[in-house]
């Protein structure tokens, strides 16, 4: 049996989506950009809370739009003209992950049977900002069911001029054991990045689709082959997929113990002037993805 929860108070908006037969639930904040911040599937906890690190710190499962990832200083060129971004990452001077990660979004539609339990969210965004002089609207759809979860993306350009964008989420995922776990993805090719993290080439990467995190610290991007990605843990394992055709995976590990951003994304840092998987939404057109998480067994 499904239930949809919504829980406020003074500081948050939550949602939950709740299994009850299997112990499976969702927890997402509408005013911290519909973020996931909790997800337990099959009574197995796979995505919580990263306290003491904050959210404004750590982007911890928020959307990345209409850049993932960073912009060298905040800038770029676009239709022969100059942009300039808010700096929000001050130490590298860059605009960091977007626009949308600490905008409110409000309940569309929501529904539960016996079957899932689904919530439909909308932000709308009416004013042109300085550095993204266009409106859009972008609609997220998080389902809960007895596979896991899927997280449906659609962007609407609803300004009078096409706007270039990339597309990414950013979870983190738990591990009893991070040293342990390993990530099964086909990729040949990682990003070059410099000391600010920005992409300045590619170089060839083998490593057999079988990737060992053990004690790795990670900021690294890879180009994949193909959209789906396994994560391997002591306590579960689990895919995550996407329906992208232009798919990257950037792979963080924060400071925090046991704990992984395995982030999907359909464009890597400084793609607004690499180019690299950037895309161009016309006027009145939108775009849409799918994100999936499946637990495929537990230990």
């Amino acid at each position: 049996m499904y239930k949809i929860e919504h829980i406020k108070d003074n500081q948050s908006d939550n949602i939950k989506l709740i299994n009850t037969r299997n112990n499976s639930c969702a927890k997402i904040v509408l005013n911290d950009g519909a973020s996931l911040q909790e997800l337990c599937l099959n009574n197995t906890f796979i995505i919580e809370d990263l306290s003491p690190l904050k959210y404004k710190d750590t982007y911890a499962s928020s959307i990345l739009f209409p850049f993932a990832n960073r912009i060298k200083d905040g800038t770029y060129t676009f239709n022969r003209k100059n942009y300039q971004f808010y700096i929000n990452q001050k130490e590298e001077n860059n605009a960091l992950h977007g626009l949308v990660y600490n905008k409110t979004f409000k309940i569309l539609d929501k529904n539960s049977s016996e079957n899932e339990a689904s919530i439909k969210l909308e932000y709308n965004e009416a004013k042109e900002s300085k550095g993204f002089p266009y409106t859009y609207t972008i609609q997220l759809q998080y389902t809960l069911n007895e596979n896991g979860l899927k997280l449906y993306v659609l962007v609407k350009n609803t300004d009078t001029k096409p706007f270039p964008f990339t597309l990414g989420w950013h979870p983190y995922f738990i591990s009893d054991n991070l040293y342990d776990s390993t990530l099964t993805f086909d990729s040949d090719k990682k990003l070059i990045l410099n000391e600010k993290m920005i992409t300045t080439g590619i170089e060839d990467f083998k490593n057999n689709n079988n990737f060992e995190v053990k004690d790795k610290k990670l900021d690294d991007c890879f180009i994949l082959n193909t959209n789906t990605i396994e994560f391997k843990t002591p306590s579960y394992n689990l895919e995550i997929s996407a329906s992208s055709s232009e798919t990257f995976l950037q792979l963080y590990t924060p400071p925090k113990t046991n704990t992984i951003a395995i982030e999907p994304t359909t464009g890597v840092s400084d793609s607004f002037n690499n180019k690299m998987g950037l895309q161009v939404l016309e006027s009145g057109k939108t775009y849409s993805i799918d994100w999936e998480i499946k637990v495929t067994s537990k230990k």
